[in-house]
């Protein structure tokens, strides 16, 4: 990929000589952008499933990869940074979204709602699988995990105190 010269607001004609001559064409740029937005957001989230299944797409050798992280990294502290966590990670959705082509698919909240009760169901089952599919699928856990604990504390109140103390202590490792 090329660099993109333009502000990221600006839109570029891109002519099918400039495309002949091997230049990058205008959506390949923004197709670029999507998918490192969703990397950064899988890096950001400590998604490391999502992380390797995105970094497999590009089809790179272990040296490429590692510099893709080694950048992941640096752009992760760059948006660290400048941003609060929250609006950083808004800024890399929008990223996502203004694509208008390519895979560009990222978890918002009105999209996490069906993942959530998958997962739910894949963690019931014990199925590892799916649940690592679910995982593997949404480089943006925030809305996935947020749906999660919200189904978790809609069924707090059906789970016996006894129950509840137990599994808490468990957690707390005592």
């Amino acid at each position: 990929m090329g660099v993109n010269k333009q502000e990221s607001g600006d839109r570029v004609e891109v002519s099918e000589q400039q495309a002949s001559e091997g230049r990058v064409s205008e959506e390949q740029v923004a197709e670029a952008k999507a998918r490192a937005a969703r990397l950064l957001l899988a890096f950001r989230h400590g998604n490391q499933l999502a992380y390797d299944a995105l970094i497999a797409e590009f089809g790179a050798d272990e040296q490429t990869t590692d510099l893709v992280s080694a950048l992941c990294w640096i752009a992760n502290e760059g948006v660290r940074k400048a941003y609060l966590p929250e609006a950083g990670d808004q800024v890399l959705r929008h990223m996502v979204r203004r694509a208008d082509f390519g895979d560009r698919f990222v978890l918002t909240e009105d999209g996490a709602g069906p993942d959530a009760g998958a997962l739910l169901e894949a963690v019931a089952a014990q199925d590892v699988r799916a649940v690592q599919e679910v995982v593997r699928r949404t480089p943006d856990t925030t809305f996935l995990l947020g749906r999660f604990v919200l189904a978790f504390a809609m069924m707090l109140p059906d789970v016996p105190e006894a129950v509840l103390k137990e599994v808490v202590e468990e957690l707390r490792g005592r």
